[in-house]
């Protein structure tokens, strides 16, 4: 055998120093062992020792002390619990979830059955848990550092007050970006009682840090029908308060004041509404000639449209996706129903991960326009068997119905991403040959009599805020047109708006879009005289009429 090289003989030497390491690292674990186990039993020494000389790995059997308890507690009182079921389901059906939506280790008590006050002596709210406010105000902060322009609009209009005596009576989605908007409109003089829109989406630390500094909040995560209602009513029924101004999110709040409180309603100054659902029911009021109010339409204002339905969505619905299911989306047959702004955000970003994308439509316009982007148009019954995941954002009901959903196969994947819960018959699949198996926090498994599971994502209402969170940067653009619109409803001449329902004024649009753009370093051409009179239009804009359509 030839004499090994310089370079292998260095190898050698250094595997042989680490196997002299390893010996004394053993034979000094052994010692500790030795001393660290010196009162034990025989048995325990013996047991300690034993797995010392052996190379297979200990498994630990990891307990899930909390998590266990939170999963095997059940709720005591009916009607009003924080596992809360939707809205269409009766008490008496087989459907029971152990799941818990909050992190509080006390979720078999209703907010509605404590007495709870802030620092300031208050007890004017109902929220989870107020001690959660610390960890809340931290959210809200966050929030803050993405929503510059928000922040903007609030330090230039804090001195002039221009909500002073406006009593807005708010019922959105609460979360760290909300809170954000609210503290605006205090800080331009607005009192304000706020409660939620989605029984799913209240950010309890968020709504214990608004009722710590004052703000009248009736929300929590995991509300039932009855709380939803009632949290409704304590912010618009309470005494020595009347509300002037309704923000509202869906059109429930506005619904319950002008079937409850007619007289509370008709002394209402304006009503701003960002959802498609709720314009909707307000154009409905308006043509019936019931709209005693002047309302705002911020869901169809280029700023709520383009970039809260549009980009938002467009992320959003893969955040809430991945967290609820893992799914892997390449090669993926999805349908997604509808083609508005939502369903293009949804569609552009299932596209851009692999996945193969049909649209259903209605309108021949939206139609073509999906065509148009690679998308292949077709009505759901032609696909319902081989389709993965169906996706809802139509604002429209029964949009994927009980014989759809038997049609569907095994493992399939359903949600919505519109604002209302209708748009999947959930109802039709709360009946005794049906099994609920909750299987995540708003994950459900529907068992079939064969065996088939059908993954249903937050009980039919909107993904993106019931599963996961939205950009920040997005809800600032929305927030900032909301809080503008408050402004010009509550300050307008007496006839400058009429009892129906109105657009943004295109200035403020481009307002608040002009107010987001120094997060980009972005630098805005600016006309000269001559381009502005050749164009006829004012230097300062507003730069597209009304009709144009981004």
């Amino acid at each position: 055998m030839s004499e090994p090289t310089g370079e292998a003989k260095l190898e050698m030497k250094q595997a042989s120093k680490e196997v002299k390491e390893s010996e004394n690292v053993a034979e000094k674990y052994s010692a500790m062992t030795v001393s660290k186990n010196s009162e034990m039993g025989m048995g325990e020494l013996s047991s300690a020792f034993s797995a010392v000389p052996t190379h297979k790995p200990v498994k630990k059997q990891i307990q899930f002390v909390e998590d266990k308890q939170e999963f095997s507690r059940f709720p005591t009182k009916a009607g009003r619990r924080s596992l809360s079921r939707s809205i269409s389901q009766s008490s008496t059906d087989s459907y029971s979830s152990a799941a818990s939506y909050t992190d509080s280790s006390d979720d078999e008590t209703s907010p509605r059955d404590k007495t709870q006050v802030n620092s300031k002596g208050s007890s004017d709210f109902c929220v989870k848990n107020i001690k959660q406010a610390e960890f809340g105000r931290r959210e809200i902060e966050i929030a803050e550092q993405d929503m510059s322009a928000l922040i903007s609009l609030r330090k230039r209009a804090q001195s002039e007050k221009p909500l002073a005596g406006a009593k807005i009576v708010g019922c959105t989605h609460i979360t760290a970006q909300t809170a954000v908007l609210i503290e605006t409109l205090v800080a331009l003089g607005a009192q304000c009682r706020w409660t939620a829109c989605n029984i799913y989406s209240t950010q309890n630390e968020v709504a214990a840090a608004l009722s710590e500094t004052g703000v009248a909040v009736f929300a929590w995560k995991g509300e039932s029908e009855d709380d939803f209602w009632w949290c409704i009513d304590r912010c618009v029924n309470t005494e020595g308060w009347q509300p002037n101004m309704i923000l509202d999110d869906g059109g429930d709040l506005t619904h319950w004041m002008y079937k409850k409180y007619p007289n509370v309603f008709k002394k209402i100054r304006g009503i701003v509404e960002e959802s498609v659902t709720g314009v909707h029911r307000l154009y409905q009021l308006s043509k019936a000639g019931k709209l005693c109010v002047p309302a705002m339409n911020v869901n169809d204002s280029v700023t709520k449209q383009k970039f809260d339905n549009l980009y938002c969505c467009r992320e959003s619905i893969l955040d809430g996706l991945k967290r609820t299911t893992d799914v892997m989306f390449g090669g993926k047959q999805v349908v997604v129903c509808g083609y508005g702004e939502v369903g293009k955000g949804c569609c552009a970003a299932l596209k851009a991960l692999g996945a193969i994308v049909y649209v259903t439509e209605i309108d021949p316009i939206c139609a073509l326009q999906a065509c148009m982007d690679g998308f292949r148009v077709v009505k759901l019954n032609e696909v319902i068997r081989q389709v993965d995941v169906i996706i809802t954002c139509t604002g429209n009901k029964n949009v994927v119905t009980r014989d759809q959903l038997d049609r569907m196969k095994n493992g399939s994947i359903v949600c919505n991403m519109g604002h209302s819960n209708t748009e999947i018959d959930v109802a039709s699949l709360r009946t005794p040959e049906l099994t609920w198996e909750r299987v995540r926090s708003q994950v459900d498994h529907v068992i079939w009599p064969d065996g088939k599971r059908v993954i249903l994502l937050a009980e039919g209402r909107l993904l993106n805020l019931s599963c996961s969170t939205v950009p920040t940067f997005v809800l600032s653009i929305t927030a900032t047109t909301q809080a503008l619109a408050l402004i010009e409803l509550y300050n307008a001449p007496e006839g400058r708006y009429k009892q129906d329902v109105y657009l943004l004024p295109k200035k403020m649009d481009e307002y608040v879009a002009s107010l987001h753009l120094a997060t980009f370093d972005a630098h805005l051409t600016e006309l000269s005289d001559e381009q502005a009179k050749y164009l006829g239009l004012n230097k300062n804009g507003p730069f597209k009429p009304n009709y144009y359509r981004y």
